[in-house]
């Protein structure tokens, strides 16, 4: 049989690139057929991703990386100060003709090949308008969600309540029946986009309308983990085929900076002195900084609750006006009282310090990915989003999955601050060596695992996704 190229869009960023490369590896280990070429754009702003790209695919011949120039006109860059969807959607839309035409390249140069052929195009489900090129070309797309089945569930949801009231979210609407949740979910755990006046709300639905037209969607999360929700999408017609191929993770971690080696060794030692379970790690994903106020109130509950703690504290920067060292901000006497008791650091290798023994909790901003990966070690969450889809994430863990412990649910509920008693509470609930949620927590793991085993529930959903599309012509 001829061999088959795939051409991957991944949206902008670290994140969906590496979740990206991370799929494309898994369909490379799967089919020594698939060859993988990879369109990068990269954002005018934040880290960029080729250092990091490059490391992940130094070994893998068969992915070949293309970095897309800088357009000439990204959006205005006040657009992503009111609404960072929105952002991103524009910016996207702006690279359509250079993907066209590096496409179109792509295509010809393999028009006179007798064993590769073009079979069809994975797109980032921000990145759904390319399927319009892949149309050009006769080409099936299939949309990547990054995410759960629970928000792939919302992005369903949008295009028909848009269709009966078409305007934003509001806070005061009552609970929503969002395909694939079991429970009514509140408005206060939706994604700050779906309330967004400034064009969030708008570039979401463009973006979940766009859904139905893919091929198939495959979405980074596993049978055994979400049942209901992948059930009640496989027997509605009108949603493609879904494919859970989680989870999909990236277990090497982050190339570490020289400038992170010596943190990573005076971390990595530290947990090697600490008994079995009885650290709880506290980390907030690469934009996850606080009020000074908030900082004051973790340091005070965790001081409380009495736990050996390693925690990631990111600062806003001295832009912001606020703190650039936790000695400006935390209680008096506090990092006396702590030591050898606990590590503040400002960088943490979330994987590593996750996969060590000697962790027991988490308290997390929910960020999928982070999710999936301490579902993975087998450590239990205390929820504690920040932005985005987070919230939705903690709703879906604590109240539809019971595979974390409640701390806060809702980001945006009066600016309160999450008081000290509240986190020494949380903490105490997730370090419980004999808890429900941990034990829970423990067998799940053990089913993540067999998921992407051989015979395991996401990798027979791998091999149907790749039947389908090298079935394609």
């Amino acid at each position: 049989m001829k061999k088959a190229e795939l051409i991957f869009v991944p949206g902008p960023g670290v994140g969906h690139v590496a979740s990206g490369l991370e799929l494309a590896n898994r369909l490379l280990d799967h089919d020594d057929r698939i060859s993988i070429t990879t369109l990068v754009m990269n954002l005018p702003f934040g880290p960029s991703v080729d250092a990091y790209t490059r490391s992940l695919v130094a070994s893998k011949p068969r992915i070949k990386l293309v970095d897309l120039p800088e357009v000439d006109s990204p959006p205005p860059p006040e657009l992503l100060v009111k609404s960072p969807e929105a952002y991103i959607c524009d910016f996207i839309d702006s690279y359509m003709p250079l993907v066209k035409t590096t496409v179109t390249n792509i295509i010809s140069s393999l028009s006179n090949s007798d064993s590769v052929r073009v079979v069809g195009f994975i797109l980032d489900f921000f990145c759904v308008s390319m399927i319009d090129i892949a149309n050009e070309f006769s080409l099936p797309s299939y949309i990547f969600v990054t995410s759960n089945a629970g928000f792939l569930g919302l992005m369903l949801y949008l295009p028909k309540r848009h269709y009966e009231i078409s305007e934003e979210m509001q806070m005061s609407d009552p609970d929503s029946l969002i395909p694939g949740f079991s429970n009514p979910v509140p408005a206060s755990v939706l994604p700050d986009a779906v309330f967004n006046k400034y064009g969030g709300y708008a570039a979401y639905v463009k973006v979940a309308q766009r859904f139905k037209d893919g091929r198939g969607i495959i979405v980074n999360t596993f049978a055994e983990l979400e049942p209901f929700a992948l059930r009640s999408f496989s027997d509605d017609p009108q949603i493609p085929s879904v494919y859970p191929v989680g989870p999909v993770l990236q277990l090497k971690g982050q190339p570490h900076p020289d400038l992170h080696r010596d943190q990573l060794d005076k971390i990595m030692k530290w947990l090697d002195e600490q008994p079995q379970s009885s650290v709880v790690f506290l980390c907030f994903g690469s934009f996850g900084s606080f009020s000074p106020p908030q900082v004051k109130e973790i340091a005070l509950g965790i001081d409380q609750s009495g736990f050996k703690f390693l925690w990631s504290v990111r600062f806003p920067g001295p832009q912001s006006g606020q703190f650039t060292s936790p000695e400006e901000v935390l209680p008096e006497g506090f990092l006396e009282r702590i030591e050898g008791q606990g590590m503040i650091c400002g960088w943490a290798p979330q994987v590593e310090v996750l996969a060590h023994t000697a962790i027991g909790g988490f308290v997390s901003h929910c960020g999928w990915n982070s999710i999936l990966e301490s579902l993975w070690y087998g450590v239990p969450i205390a929820t504690l989003p920040i932005y985005a889809e987070q919230q939705l994430n903690a709703f879906r863990m604590v109240k539809e999955l019971g595979l974390s412990v409640e701390l806060k649910l809702d980001y945006r509920k009066d600016g309160d601050l999450v008081m000290a008693d509240e986190i020494a509470r949380a903490v105490k609930c997730v370090m419980q060596s004999d808890s429900e949620v941990r034990k829970k927590v423990k067998e799940m793991s053990q089913v993540a695992r067999k998921a992407v085993m051989d015979g395991g529930s996401s990798f027979t959903s791998i091999t149907k996704l790749i039947q389908d599309m090298t079935g394609n012509s």
